[in-house]
């Protein structure tokens, strides 16, 4: 309780009961500790749930914090579960990086903590505080995100600048390269995402870009010849990676009564994936491997 410092004003039991109601129907991120009438104060998130061992999330072992909350509606979303913005629980950094300390043995030299979603850069303040205080620990920090939120004007471009300091690697996910398809793959423009890829670039934080391969949406040879010419444009590039896309998250929309939207497309035949592969030219991306 002491490493909070108390706001300056006294309010009743009562009131304090009213104000956490009232800022949780807001979504606001804050937490309230109450010690006689004093409101302490610290930063939380809306975590979905955690995961102690993920091996394919970043390098090494990682555990993933996956958060609560995303704008973006893709077709081959195997976590439709995350999207809704304000639910899931609600945690402090403090509590969460402890949860993950406790397997820290576990990364050896390269793992960490990956923060994925959802999406994560939606909950900026939870997001700086947790890899402040990872980063003060030791550890390996890596954000899994498509890039949605961002924006350069304020108050975003600043927190997002402020968490690059604590950020070691992004996982960045590049759904579809054209706009029009984009906006049927995922109901969102990437005109954010493209400009947040550009601005990585300017700064050279380490990025591995990822994109999910789907027959009939993002499996063209223009498409991924768009995407090759516009990765080579990054500098900042450590790897690139084809993900096909799988049917796995099915049943998730079908225990939430949502319409599956990719009814009847199957995942990519192996040689569609090495097609990709050799278009996106994958293997020219090694950084990563002496990081």
């Amino acid at each position: 309780m002491g490493n909070y410092p108390p706001l300056l004003f006294f309010i009743t039991r009562k009131q304090a009961a009213f104000y956490r109601e009232y800022l949780a129907s807001k979504h606001e991120p804050f937490a309230f500790l109450i010690r006689k009438e004093v409101i302490w104060m610290t930063v939380t998130g809306r975590i979905h749930s955690t995961e102690s061992f993920g091996s394919v999330d970043g390098p090494g072992i990682r555990f993933i914090v996956f958060t609560q909350g995303c704008r973006m509606r893709c077709e081959f979303c195997h976590n439709p579960d995350t999207w809704k913005i304000g639910t899931g629980t609600e945690r402090a950094a403090d509590d969460v990086l402890e949860e993950a300390l406790k397997y820290k043995e576990f990364w050896g030299e390269k793992g960490g903590i990956t923060i994925s979603g959802g999406e994560p850069l939606l909950q900026m303040d939870f997001l700086i505080d947790l890899f402040k205080k990872a980063k003060a620990a030791g550890v390996h920090t890596t954000i899994d995100t498509c890039g949605q939120p961002f924006t350069r004007e304020e108050p975003f471009f600043s927190q997002f600048n402020t968490l690059m300091e604590y950020t070691d690697l992004l996982l960045f996910d590049i759904k579809h390269i054209d706009n029009d398809a984009h906006k049927k793959l995922t109901k969102q423009a990437n005109t954010p995402i493209l400009e947040m890829a550009r601005y990585l670039s300017e700064i050279n934080k380490p990025v591995w870009i990822r994109h999910v391969l789907v027959p009939h949406r993002s499996d063209y040879d223009e498409y991924l010849i768009r995407l090759d010419a516009f990765i080579q444009t990054l500098q900042n590039v450590d790897k690139v990676e084809i993900l096909p896309y799988h049917t796995m998250g099915k049943y998730k929309w079908q225990e939430m009564g949502l319409k599956y939207p990719l009814e009847g497309i199957e995942p990519p035949t192996e040689t569609r994936v090495k097609n990709a592969k050799e278009l996106l030219h994958t293997d020219n991306y090694t950084k990563y491997l002496t990081r």
